[in-house]
C-alpha cells in the first residue's frame, strides 16, 4: 500500500438478507457473497490524500461527495494500491460499469449494505440508537469523528448516522432513471431515518452535507461485468 493511505477492510460473511421498500411495499431477498467492506465512511483525511481535495476535518467523514465522486475515488484507491480498477467508462460520460471480476475498491451493492448493517441481527437497528449513531437527537446537528460510536457484531462503525452511505444500486431505474440508493441515515436525520431497512434515493449528481459513502471489495471475483 502507499505511504499515507490506509483503509482498515472488514470481513463480512456471506449470507441471505430480505430488503423491503416501504413505497412500494415490495420485499425480495438476495443471496450476498462474502466480500469486505471498510470499517468506517470515507473520511476527509483519505480522501484528500487520493484525491488531492478534501476538507479541515480529517477524521470525520467525507461529505458534499457525489456518487461519481465516490466511484472516482475506487477508481483512484484501487490505483493507488496497485489494483483493478472495478468500474469501467462507456462511450458516454455517464456510462459506466461494474467489473465484478476486478479486485479494486467499489461501492458496496444495496444488499451487501444492509447484510453488513444489520450483522444478523434482524430489529430496525444492531443495538441502542444513542450507542451506535450519530442523529438528529444527539449530533448538534453536525458531523463526527468517524468510530466514536459501538460497531456492529462484524466490526463496522458508523453504519447507522453521521452520513449516508453511497450504494451502486439505482433505486427503481423505471420510475427514477439513474437514481442510486443512498442508505444509513445521517447526522441531520430523525430517529426513524437511521434503521437497517431505510432506502433513500438521489440523482447521482447530488452533493450535499449529509451524504458520504465507504467502500466495499470482492473477495471470490466472478467473471462478468454488468
Amino acid at each position: 500500500m502507499s505511504a499515507g493511505v490506509s483503509i482498515d477492510l472488514v470481513s463480512v460473511p456471506s449470507g441471505l438478507v430480505t430488503l423491503s421498500d416501504r413505497r412500494t411495499r415490495r420485499r425480495w431477498t438476495v443471496q450476498v457473497a462474502a466480500f469486505e467492506l471498510a470499517a468506517y465512511p470515507v473520511t476527509e483525511g483519505l480522501y484528500q490524500r487520493v484525491t488531492g481535495r478534501g476538507g479541515p476535518h480529517r477524521h470525520r467523514p467525507v461529505e458534499s461527495v457525489s456518487w461519481w465522486d465516490a466511484v472516482r475515488f475506487c477508481n483512484a484507491l484501487s490505483i493507488v494500491e496497485g489494483r483493478t480498477p472495478a468500474y469501467r467508462w462507456g462511450q458516454a460520460a455517464d456510462e459506466v460499469d461494474w467489473d465484478v471480476a476486478a479486485d479494486g475498491y467499489r461501492l458496496p451493492a444495496e444488499a451487501e449494505w444492509e447484510h453488513a448493517c444489520r450483522a444478523g441481527t434482524t430489529g430496525p437497528r444492531y443495538g441502542p440508537l444513542d450507542d451506535i449513531a450519530w442523529y438528529r437527537g444527539n449530533s448538534q446537528e453536525r458531523r463526527h469523528a468517524v468510530g466514536g460510536k459501538l460497531p456492529n457484531a462484524f466490526g463496522l462503525y458508523d453504519m447507522l448516522g453521521n452520513v449516508w452511505d453511497w450504494c451502486w444500486d439505482r433505486y427503481d431505474p423505471a420510475v427514477y432513471g439513474d437514481y442510486r440508493v443512498l442508505r444509513g441515515g445521517g447526522w441531520f436525520d430523525e430517529h426513524w431515518s437511521c434503521r437497517a431497512s431505510v432506502r433513500r434515493r438521489s440523482h447521482p449528481d447530488l452533493a450535499i452535507d449529509d451524504v458520504g459513502f465507504r467502500v466495499a471489495r470482492s473477495v471470490h471475483p466472478m467473471t462478468a461485468i454488468r
